[in-house]
């Protein structure tokens, strides 16, 4: 969309804010024509509202009677309240202000103020969805959604659902620092606790790093004793010397998909098909510059009927990154007080390669969509 500018004599063009209003917040920091995790599928209830803040941007989501995710900016285009205050009413949603109601494209189908006629502005913007994996996705953008955008993630769904876990959190923080805890994990030997303990051989590795088709990987491959012990008990012998690996892949704009595995047998190849691991998926949306919504799934291969067991993995993810990541992430961008980390001209060390890498590469996919004046 363009606009001649003050001269006369160029365009300039109009930045849509994520809300689809070029008022108020028109420029956004974020990569916009791709996927965000918007919530957990058990988190969009079967009735009712569900409000959360996303880039920016006040969200609504429920469901249809049918089941299926519904997004639409909360907004009344009224008198700008929010329509997670009002009510449903079947499928659609009842403002509680003035009581205009709009459907799931977010047309209004009812006034009832004088003689009902409903005003042709009287509509809000709806986001495209997909739900996946036991995510609900969400598109934000003005390109034409394109599923063919959302990276593979299907083997989260090999399996029973007594082996796979999912769990969200919020952290005050911006995004890009929480890709960076994930991208470099020689912070485990010094920040995490015995349960997934690395014995100090992450840090003097200088892992492989690779970028190609959009994403970045970096891989570490070790030996330690005892095993790492969210997997040593599904050993041969629990105690002893095991070889591991660790595969970490992100992919435009925020997911993380990383895979780790331990094995004692001397000839298998370091792959989740031959050894006890778990496919986890880390994937983040942010709220704003400074607090972001934190999103994990992790499916093993090993234990996969125990529910109870399942559920202690979640805890344990949970005890490890709101326990022991989080307040030193947290601290580090109350430090910062930018979302601007090269801003602040950091020194840089081995163990950055995949993490700055990632920034770049996600920079340059910021700078094409051409939202910044």
């Amino acid at each position: 969309m363009t606009t001649p500018t003050d001269a006369g004599t160029a365009t300039a063009r109009i930045l849509l804010h994520p809300s689809g209003s070029p008022v108020g917040k028109p420029d956004t920091p974020y990569l916009l024509n791709c996927w965000y995790a918007a919530a957990l599928s058990r988190e969009i209830p079967a009735e009712g509202l569900l409000s959360r803040q996303l880039l920016d941007t006040g969200v609504l989501l429920y469901r249809r009677a049918d089941g299926t995710p519904v997004a639409l900016h909360d907004r009344c285009p009224h008198r700008f309240v929010p329509l997670s205050m009002g009510r449903r009413e079947g499928d659609e949603v009842v403002c509680r202000y003035h009581a205009l109601r709009f459907d799931c494209s977010g047309a209004c189908t009812h006034n009832p103020h004088g003689h009902g006629r409903i005003p042709a502005a009287a509509r809000v913007r709806s986001f495209p969805l997909l739900e996946r994996w036991g995510f609900v996705w969400i598109w934000m953008g003005d390109a034409p959604a394109d599923p063919a955008k959302l990276p593979d993630f299907s083997p989260l769904d090999d399996g029973p659902a007594s082996g796979i876990g999912h769990t969200s959190m919020s952290m005050k923080a911006n995004y890009e620092l929480i890709i960076d805890n994930v991208m470099d994990l020689s912070h485990v030997d010094h920040v995490h606790g015995e349960i997934i303990s690395t014995r100090g051989q992450l840090t003097p590795q200088i892992p492989p790093v690779k970028e190609e088709n959009g994403s970045v990987s970096v891989r570490w491959e070790w030996q330690q004793t005892p095993p790492i012990l969210i997997l040593a008990n599904f050993l041969p012998e629990p105690a002893a010397a095991a070889r591991h690996f660790v595969t970490v892949t992100w992919h435009a704009p925020a997911t993380i998909q990383l895979s780790i595995g331990a094995t004692q047998d001397v000839d298998a190849p370091l792959d989740l098909a031959h050894t006890q691991g778990q496919y986890d998926l880390h994937t983040c949306t942010p709220a704003s510059a400074t607090e972001t919504h934190y999103f994990f799934a992790t499916r093993r291969n090993h234990l996969v009927d125990d529910e109870a067991y399942n559920q202690m993995k979640i805890e344990a993810m949970h005890g490890a990154f709101v326990g022991e990541d989080g307040p030193i992430i947290e601290a580090a961008q109350r430090e910062m007080n930018t979302r601007d980390f090269f801003a602040l001209d950091p020194v840089l060390i081995t163990s950055d390669v995949a993490p700055v890498r990632v920034r770049r590469l996600l920079a340059r996919l910021i700078e094409q969509e051409g939202r910044h004046a």
